[in-house]
């Protein structure tokens, strides 16, 4: 059983700016064409869902200056929903490894060390939901073994925007021991573990007991943990309510800890090293918007009213402006013109090559233009 629920929502979405930039990032964009449910909405549905037994919570934790787009997205739940939710302000981004800490920590001194707990982030699209439930509760329960679990994805190409895991013997049911996690590959290399069929996308969900985590952090990388884990225990004070929700905005010392927590994701500090880890091959449908391209079948459908096209076929268009495209095919083209406040930018590029946006995006950041992100 999964008593807690994390829902890391505090990266940056480099990959699809300008749609996502410093004021609002990618978890918070639309998830589909009519725009209903955010990226940080379906995780949050989703995490609810999980947690629904006995003192179940979902501890959500996103920077500071997110907060306002995180509960906008909470406001609408039940008042039972709202209950079972603890915001956690970062006062600065350092990546997933201290994002998980943070929670451990937090988990551990407010609820105990035996809980379970399921690390989920916000950018992907998955269901059936009702089959997540049933591959997160068999995660569960070999997370209460003392693993460390990873959901791991059944490649439909080779891919070299994504983590893969290379599975060892199967141990029960889809469950694999897991022999090393590989970077993401070069095209020949992609290729190679497409065929494998040993390897598997890297969903970047974690399942595990708070306790083995706990002590893995110790053992492994205690430059992240140990800030947090010299947290005392919140009391009353540290909560502030706000439309019935439940921020973690004072709890002494936490800014100091993430000061002092070095910087580093979860893979690199924890799961490359951690020598007791599970994979379970997902059921589900899973997909990581991690580029245009694939934001852009997300959002694919009529063309946007002011939007006007001569001899021009295969693009896709996001403007908040009118935008005019004459003799041009399989182009991407997203445009902000800053009238909502969001820093003013424009990207063209061609389908297929839109994992270059984070290169574009280190270039704007060596030559000083941050404001623009």
């Amino acid at each position: 059983m999964i008593n807690d629920c994390l829902i890391m929502a505090g990266g940056s979405g480099t990959r699809l700016w300008p749609a996502s930039n410093s004021r609002k990032p990618k978890q918070f964009l639309p998830a589909a064409k009519d725009g209903t449910d955010s990226f940080f909405s379906l995780s949050l549905k989703r995490a609810l869902r999980l947690v629904t037994e006995n003192d179940g919570r979902v501890i959500v934790i996103a920077g500071k200056t997110h907060l306002p787009f995180v509960i906008t997205a909470c406001s609408a739940l039940s008042a039972a929903e709202k209950k079972r939710l603890v915001l956690i302000p970062e006062p600065e981004a350092k990546n997933t490894a201290p994002a998980i800490a943070c929670a451990i920590a937090y988990a551990g001194k407010t609820g105990g060390w035996n809980r379970t707990m399921l690390a989920l982030t916000c950018d992907h699209i998955i269901k059936p939901l009702e089959v997540f439930l049933k591959d997160a509760n068999e995660a569960a329960r070999f997370a209460e073994q003392n693993r460390l679990v990873v959901f791991g994805i059944s490649p439909s190409r080779p891919e070299t925007g994504y983590g893969y895991i290379e599975t060892a013997e199967k141990l029960a049911g889809d469950a694999y021991a897991v022999a090393a996690f590989r970077e993401k590959p070069n095209q020949e290399t992609a290729e190679q573990f497409f065929a494998s069929k040993k390897h598997f996308w890297n969903s970047g969900m974690f399942a595990f007991r708070c306790e083995f985590l706990a002590e893995e952090y110790r053992r492994l990388a205690a430059d992240v943990s140990g800030p947090f884990e010299n947290l005392k225990s919140p009391d009353k004070k540290s909560y502030t309510k706000t439309k019935g929700l439940c921020v973690l905005n004072n709890w002494a010392g936490l800014d100091k800890a993430y000061n002092q927590a070095k910087r580093i994701s979860f893979d690199y500090a924890i799961a490359e090293k951690c020598a007791q880890t599970v994979m379970i091959r997902s059921a589900f449908d899973w997909t990581d918007v991690g580029s245009w391209d694939d934001y852009a079948c997300l959002l694919s459908g009529d063309a946007a009213a002011d939007v006007y096209t001569a001899g021009t076929d295969g693009c896709f268009v996001e403007s908040d402006i009118p935008v005019a495209l004459a003799g041009v095919d399989d182009l991407i083209v997203v445009i902000r013109s800053g009238k909502d406040g969001s820093p003013p930018a424009a990207l063209i590029t061609r389908k297929g090559k839109t994992q270059l946006v984070q290169d574009v995006v280190e270039k704007i950041k060596q030559a000083g233009k941050t404001e623009i992100l």
